[in-house]
């Protein structure tokens, strides 16, 4: 039972009226006057009410303006706006941050009475394309066109950064509700890289908020890691973070004859001159059994070898080696030797090396000499530890199986191919400074240490550490941390709000509690978008007993759904194969690869599964605006564009890399070639990928 409290008298009746509140969860009450700045006018209000279920809310009961109020929240965009450009998914990210946190104010939309926003819903929708919401578009054609063609559906006019106003009549009729929640369709960029042809996660992208930065950080350089709230290590092996075969390859490590794919015979494999490779047989040889590892043992039976090079110039783009030092597990020097190449040094590169002329001139070591001994101290339980390994290998004319790179298991915020430097690793997550020679060059013995400290940390802390929060904090994270109520939304007393948890809900395919959306206050796993749907509204209403999610709902709901995704053919693409056109870049790490979503088109088999698709989701999110509470932000976005071109030319190039960085391959000899032909139609691919859509409306 509900009832009514409505206090028209003094100051102190209305606190005896909170107390009263306090007592029974089940009650309603008007809050006390808002500021004067407010303009509050009960009359202009309306008289409007948000009632809150029985059960645990944890929220004060709080009045909502009515939407003749003059203090109605609202989100629009307008022609004086910042706008030069296609914004970016960061900014739909950014939107929430300033609204519910500590984020700075948008630039491409003008928000109105910012404290009155109750609740955020944000709705990830990949497969959505603007070319769907033309008026003479023909959904039953639409996915018969080759990707290669497809890309041509995208607009890349000069002006294709402005919003389109969205208009019943100019939209096809499965979208025409969009119209009625929506009044712009924004073209959003995704993140990427269009110089390296990448596309990077727009998941982690939204779900991974910058880290605020003081002044006096800035002025300190780069600050070292902190433990993220409620972090528990779990302890994993040196082995979890071997370099698979196709990871070595596609970081161009040379081929070593283990590496090859089975069935693929190996007599025929020939050492180009002068290179060799350690004495491994096959992948299996490194295995130890279980029985001979120590419990608790870090290494699992193996050997772990840091190792670090100098090289010199000897030719044009040609660097031979001049120092090697290998370090052992406990820190112990087991190799650290000069090198003298076989050819002239034209730069001996000090500021860098280390190396002179003065210390090579008495060296009678060869690379040859260095070879011989490499291969009697490396066997198959060796595991080489390093660096950008692939650079020290070439340089030793020596390829290896058994490789963990910490350029690998600490990777660049951008993505490849980019890598951070160890300079930069050992600053963040071992708060040590390195390489402080002063144009006296790197010492190999200290970079090889630092490599195995880093490797260290990793197998100590888990396979999670440095890695989700690589470009900053988890969004969920910071909405509970830096959240901030107003005295609108009954928060603390005090002019502008104070910081105070959000509180939030991730509803996704799959196993949420194994994704970035495990953080969030309620993780809720589904294997259907109808379970996203029904996830979603039990977020924004809360459970009816109150026994989980609390009567009232969660202030931040973020959800995906993905049917259209996989009917797109958006998703699973890396099942498919490599010279499939429709093939597609990999899905998520984040997501189950176990859901295969598909479209029920019994009810209506004479309509494109594509037109049946459109018209439940356009129905879904209408079901979903109608349970949201007035003053809610309802965001809707696709992700990224049409990947799959994009993927298929990657794939491409992934086969070449694999087949040009094997040693002995010939140009003439390869199955694929990859030219600056095949290098634009990247380029021009990745920024076709990037070009996705949002939407945003406040109910």
């Amino acid at each position: 039972m509900l009832t009514m409290l409505k206090s028209t008298s003094s100051p102190s009746s209305v606190i005896n009226s909170t107390e009263t509140s306090r007592k029974y969860s089940g009650s309603r009450k008007r809050p006390s006057p808002h500021d004067a700045d407010d303009n509050d006018d009960d009359d202009r209000d309306g008289g409007g009410w948000q009632t809150i279920e029985r059960g645990r809310p944890v929220k004060k009961h709080k009045k909502l303006p009515g939407t003749e109020s003059n203090r109605y929240p609202g989100i629009s965009f307008s022609t004086q706006s910042r706008l030069q450009s296609k914004i970016n998914l960061s900014n739909f990210r950014d939107l929430i941050l300033y609204l519910f946190a500590d984020g700075p104010a948008p630039q491409w939309v003008a928000v109105k009475h910012r404290p009155e926003f109750r609740k955020i819903v944000a709705i990830m929708i990949p497969g959505l394309e603007e070319a769907m919401f033309k008026a003479d578009v023909d959904f039953s054609t639409f996915n018969d066109v080759d990707p290669s063609e497809a890309i041509n559906r995208v607009s890349m006019t000069p002006d294709d950064y402005h919003p389109r106003p969205l208009k019943k009549e100019r939209i096809p009729q499965p979208l025409q509700p969009f119209a009625d929640l929506f009044t712009h369709l924004w073209p959003v960029r995704a993140p990427g890289d269009d110089k390296f042809g990448k596309l990077h996660s727009p998941l982690q992208c939204m779900l991974t908020a910058p880290a605020p930065k003081s002044k006096e950080e800035k002025a300190k350089g780069v600050k070292p890691v902190s433990e993220p709230s409620g972090w528990k290590n779990e302890r994993v092996r040196i082995t979890e973070f071997l370099a698979t075969p196709e990871e070595l390859m596609e970081n161009g490590f040379p081929t070593h004859p283990a590496m090859l794919p089975a069935g693929e015979p190996r007599d025929n494999f020939k050492d180009p001159e002068g290179w060799v490779h350690t004495r491994v047989e096959s992948l299996k040889d490194g295995r130890v059994p279980e029985a001979k590892i120590e419990q608790g043992s870090i290494t699992a039976g193996r050997e772990v070898l840091a190792l670090d090079c100098e090289m010199c110039v000897t030719g044009e783009k040609e660097y031979s080696l001049t120092r090697i030092s290998l370090v052992g597990w406990d820190g112990s020097v087991v190799l650290d030797e000069l090198v003298k190449p076989d050819k002239p040094i034209t730069d001996y590169v000090t500021r860098y090396s280390g190396i002179t002329e003065e210390m090579l001139k008495p060296v009678k070591t060869t690379l040859k000499d260095i070879q011989t001994r490499l291969l009697d101290i490396l066997h198959p339980h060796t595991i080489l530890l390093g660096h950008s390994l692939d650079s020290d290998l070439k340089a030793m004319q020596l390829s290896h199986p058994f490789i963990v790179d910490t350029s690998l298991l600490y990777p660049h915020p951008r993505g490849p191919p980019l890598k951070s430097s160890l300079k930069y690793l050992a600053q963040k997550y071992l708060a040590r400074e390195i390489q402080k020679g002063m144009g006296t060059g790197h010492d190999s013995i200290e970079d090889a240490k630092t490599c195995l400290d880093l490797a260290k940390k990793k197998c100590e802390k888990g396979k999670g550490w440095a890695t989700g929060d690589v470009q900053g904090e988890n969004l969920f994270r910071r909405l509970a941390r830096a959240g901030t109520a107003y005295r609108a939304t009954a928060g603390p007393e005090a002019t502008g709000g104070l910081p105070t948890g959000k509180t939030t809900a991730a509803v996704d395919w799959g196993d949420t509690t194994r994704s970035a959306c495990a953080t969030a206050t309620f993780p809720i796993s589904c294997q259907s978008d109808a379970e996203v749907e029904a996830g979603i509204i039990r977020a924004v209403k809360g459970d009816p007993d109150g026994k989980e999610i609390p009567g009232g709902g969660v202030d931040f709901v973020w959800a995906r759904m993905r049917e259209l995704e996989a009917l797109q053919g958006w998703w699973n693409r890396n099942k498919l194969a490599e010279d499939d056109k429709t093939a597609g870049a990999p899905p998520s790490p984040d997501c189950d690869d176990t859901l295969v979503p598909t479209v029920d088109t019994t009810e209506d088999s004479d309509k494109p599964a594509l037109e049946i698709c459109l018209t439940t989701l356009a129905q879904r999110l209408g079901r979903i605006h109608a349970v949201l509470p007035p003053c809610t932000v309802l965001m809707v976005f696709s992700g990224t564009g049409d990947p799959r071109e994009m993927s298929r030319l990657q794939s491409m190039q992934s086969r070449f890399r694999k087949e040009y960085n094997t040693p002995g391959s010939k140009w003439d000899e390869l199955s694929v070639k990859w030219t600056d032909v095949e290098d634009q139609a990247l380029k021009k691919a990745v920024r076709v990928a990037r070009c996705g859509i949002g939407f945003v409306g406040v109910k």
